[in-house]
């Protein structure tokens, strides 16, 4: 068990796209998780039910879709190719749409497991749709339909989700009603499930025969080599940004040495005492950068002019 616990860990490690399918499963999980613990209340009002039980199922769906946009790395590898200006590489707006698609696909698996289990269980859609049942369709319960409690046949069928309601004590009206609306709302849950199956798989299917698997091809690797670049250039500049700041420290304090001002023992970097620093191998990182203004213009040029590919 805890090598397969490994093999799944490594391979949701591995790149960003597996990161990527990592946080939204995790996402659907915690959807399924809110969702049963979600202490769901109906109003048992004719006029406030249906307002309710949609707010309930669109409301957190929306909440989900939106957190799995922001925490989807591609949301920003596509607005960093999209909104950065043309310079000297030209855009590919096949790769844009690619990480479009990739991130609305992962976005939405959250969402959509929040409205199929929502459907599954019933509770959320027998508070909507109990006012429209005609309860003449229960003509071997009728009898026990409360009637005798000077409300209207609305109001009455507007309590069916209110098991607890003094209406419908001792009375199988109200299950009899809860069993009917629940398997319409299960019949379209396990409808919708199955026609994503079918969509997915004939798209898998017939896919081929009208993409072009070579620009396909070309399409994945360059948003994955935008990717990666972008990791990279954040790896890189932090080395970088750290070489810089260390360079500045030392001339700091030797600078304070040079003026009698402070009397340090030399720190553990420098390599003798006459202030020969060992600088060789990170001076190749900085390139001959050693001011705030060139560091500004060298990332300027990166965001408006990136190298040609």
């Amino acid at each position: 068990a805890m090598e397969r616990m490994k093999l799944v860990l490594q391979y949701f490690q591995s790149n960003s796209e597996s990161i990527s399918n990592g946080i939204c499963i995790v996402l659907a999980l915690v959807s399924v998780k809110l969702y049963t613990s979600f202490d769901f209340n109906c109003p048992c009002l004719p006029q406030y039910n249906k307002l309710y039980s949609l707010g309930v199922m669109i409301v957190p769906p929306v909440i989900l879709f939106f957190v799995g946009v922001l925490v989807n790395r591609h949301t920003g590898v596509m607005m960093d190719e999209w909104m950065r200006p043309v310079g000297e590489r030209s855009k590919n707006p096949a790769v844009v749409k690619y990480l479009f698609s990739a991130m609305l696909q992962r976005a939405m698996l959250a969402p959509m497991v929040w409205i199929l289990v929502s459907l599954m269980d019933g509770k959320i859609f027998i508070c909507a749709f109990s006012v429209s049942v005609d309860p003449a369709l229960f003509s071997g319960n009728s009898k026990n339909l409360p009637n005798n409690t000077g409300l209207d046949v609305i109001k009455v069928m507007a309590k069916v989700p209110c098991k607890e309601d003094i209406i419908f004590r001792n009375s199988s009206f109200r299950k009899a009603v809860s069993r009917y609306v629940r398997c319409y709302s299960q019949a379209i849950g396990w409808s919708i499930l199955l026609f994503l199956i079918v969509l997915g798989a004939v798209g898998r299917i017939v896919k081929p025969y009208f993409d072009n698997h070579a620009m396909s091809l070309q399409t994945r690797y360059w948003s994955n080599y935008l990717d990666v670049e972008q990791k990279l250039f954040d790896e890189t500049c932090v080395l970088h940004a750290r070489d810089f700041a260390r360079k500045c420290v030392v001339q700091f304090f030797e600078n304070m040495r040079e003026d009698a001002v402070l009397r340090l023992p030399y720190p553990f970097f420098v390599a003798n005492p006459k202030g020969e620093w060992e600088w060789e191998e990170r001076e190749e990182r900085l390139y001959g950068i050693s001011k705030q203004e060139q560091v500004d213009q060298l990332l300027d040029k990166w965001y408006h002019s990136k190298p040609e590919l």
